[in-house]
């Protein structure tokens, strides 16, 4: 395989191309042809917010001039992968940019060399691409943030609710088991009164860390509100979800959360439940609720389990 060529596009630098003879970025195309593409491009791609839909619509269209049988975009800072097509022999990287605002990586794939004339035309056409791929970043950062709790960093209630409906539907397409455990720390309103709502808050984004550095990629962490959080373990079943629950209620009594010089000893209780065959997402949210008040009418750090 050759080495890949290497590209900079700067979205100021597109916006002086487009305003450009059409012949110059060109090459050896026709610019009538180019001119046209361009203009129906910068029209099919305000057309979508969705990141993944702008880069196929962009694929898509290209395509009819510049053979594009793959296309990969990564972005590392906003955690985006996103693969369009079969990664072939030879290809063309470009660091896309917006001044000092990097908006990610973009790979062209495909078997022959890129001819100059074609890599011309790439590179006067993805001027076209920045504008609309800038507004998608910033609608996913925007969904993101809707969906997340500002705390702690986890999935909010609504990022929960859409989990929910998503992760019952695909455990009974797949006839997967799915678990479902509610979190509450005990006695936190003692160290609320105690020690202040900042300190509150410190144990609140440990424990957030903490759950999620004990369970698998796969699994979602949720603070449901105040004090209580929701882990949902896709593909696992009651007997494996009781060994993850005992992993965080251990894990979570063993950190060491301090503010200042006061150690703040912190204790989970734990409600289980695995989904029926017949059960609405409501009704399972509320048999681990359940479960979760058994446990602490028994006694506090410990789980209980409703199968």
């Amino acid at each position: 395989m050759v080495p890949p060529s290497s590209n900079t596009i700067n979205l100021d630098r597109a916006r002086q191309q487009r305003n450009a003879n059409l012949a110059a970025p060109a090459r050896d195309s026709d610019p009538a042809v180019l001119g046209a593409l361009r203009q129906r491009l910068l029209s099919v791609l305000q057309t979508s917010l969705e990141l993944e839909r702008v880069l196929q619509l962009f694929r898509q269209e290209v395509d009819t001039l510049v053979d594009l049988p793959g296309l990969s975009y990564r972005n590392a800072a906003e955690d985006v992968a996103i693969g369009l097509g079969e990664e072939q022999g030879h290809q063309v990287h470009y660091h896309l940019s917006q001044g000092d605002l990097r908006l990610g990586d973009l790979t062209f794939y495909r078997q022959e060399r890129f001819q100059e004339s074609e890599l011309g035309a790439l590179e006067y056409l993805l001027g076209s691409l920045l504008f609309p791929l800038r507004n998608a970043l910033l609608f996913r950062e925007a969904q993101n943030n809707a969906l997340r709790d500002a705390l702690t960093g986890v999935g909010n209630r609504s990022a929960l609710d859409r989990a929910l409906v998503r992760e019952l539907e695909l455990a009974r397409r797949t006839q997967q088991p799915l678990s479902l455990l509610m979190l509450d720390l005990d006695h936190f309103k003692r160290i609320n009164d105690r020690f202040g709502h900042s300190v509150g808050d410190d144990v609140l984004r440990q424990t957030a860390r903490t759950l999620g550095n004990n369970l698998r990629s796969m699994d979602m962490v949720f603070r449901f509100g105040g004090e209580e959080f929701c882990v949902l373990l896709s593909a696992t079943g009651h007997d494996a979800a009781h060994i993850v629950a005992e992993r965080l209620r251990a894990a979570v009594e063993a950190q060491s959360e301090t503010a200042g010089a006061i150690p703040l000893p912190v204790t989970l209780s734990l409600g289980l439940a695995t989904l029926r065959d017949v059960e609405s997402p409501r009704c399972l949210l509320l048999r681990a609720d359940r479960a979760l008040y058994q446990a602490k009418a028994e006694g506090r750090n410990r789980f209980c389990s409703l199968a």
